[in-house]
């Protein structure tokens, strides 16, 4: 099993070798921003690299609103990082359900997600594999809860979509981890990344606020309990640097019976 951190994006694998983590995910711009990234100068060294390496997309994309001049800037950055992050070998991209505003119908949010497949089937694709993330709060989320899920992978089902599943964000967000992996795989058919994180939200809160594995109010049990009846790559997103996610990938490893790179 691949276990590796959330890290800066200057220098990746030297954030691996400092965690000795196998896995890596970064962004590559500013994610509060609508910049498209820009070619990397050690995109070779990435590409042949022995750490596996995930882009995560900006925070500000959300390709579900109504709004227009939210989602065609969404759409397009989105297909741009997805193209950034192939030329860098990722793994896959990782991109947040998106919401509705307050009075907006979702079913149209859904359809505007199918769409933006539609869209990059158009330009040839994403070529890397996005990976819908589940997230924390909001009542017009389209991948908050479980049910606005499963309507969101009747429009895009068709699509080659997988899932990163964030532990933090299904508990706070009022998803109970137990079977949470079953329930989810009965909707998605899979599961492609676990972004391993405590809360420090309460159950339903709907706080989307990380901590490490050892703090928060999730028994870090059902955290691991997640993990492995997942089967995929782990990402943790905590706090804390090198030292506290070192941490944390040494728990999840130790609990699991992984092995480090090193070893």
């Amino acid at each position: 099993m691949r276990i590796g951190a959330h890290v800066d994006s200057t220098d990746p694998l030297a954030e691996a070798a400092a965690r000795s983590a196998d896995t890596v995910q970064f962004f590559l711009a500013d994610p509060q921003g609508w910049k498209a990234p820009k070619p990397r100068e050690d995109a070779e060294q990435l590409r042949t690299a022995e750490v596996d390496l995930y882009v995560h997309a900006p925070y500000v994309i959300n390709v579900a609103t109504l709004n227009n001049r939210i989602r065609i800037p969404s759409r397009k950055l989105l297909l741009g990082h997805a193209n950034a992050a192939t030329a860098i070998g990722a793994k896959g991209l990782i991109v947040h359900g998106g919401h509705v505003s307050a009075g907006d119908d979702l079913a149209v949010g859904f359809d505007n997600w199918r769409k933006t497949f539609a869209y990059a089937a158009d330009s040839g694709g994403f070529g890397v594999p996005v990976l819908i993330e589940n997230t924390a709060g909001g009542d017009n989320a389209c991948a908050r809860r479980l049910d606005a899920l499963a309507r969101l992978w009747d429009a895009i089902g068709d699509y080659e979509v997988g899932f990163c599943l964030d532990t933090c964000h299904a508990y706070a967000g009022g998803e109970d981890l137990l079977g949470l992996v079953d329930r989810v795989k009965a909707i998605t058919g899979r599961i492609d990344l676990v972004h391993a994180n405590n809360s420090k939200g309460a159950f339903n809160s709907g706080q989307d606020r990380h901590d490490n594995l050892g703090g928060g109010t999730i028994d870090p049990e059902l955290v691991v309990a997640v993990i492995r009846a997942a089967g995929a790559p782990v990402v943790v997103e905590t706090p804390g640097g090198v030292e506290g996610q070192t941490a944390d990938i040494g728990f999840l490893r130790q609990q699991l019976g992984t092995a480090s790179p090193a070893a």
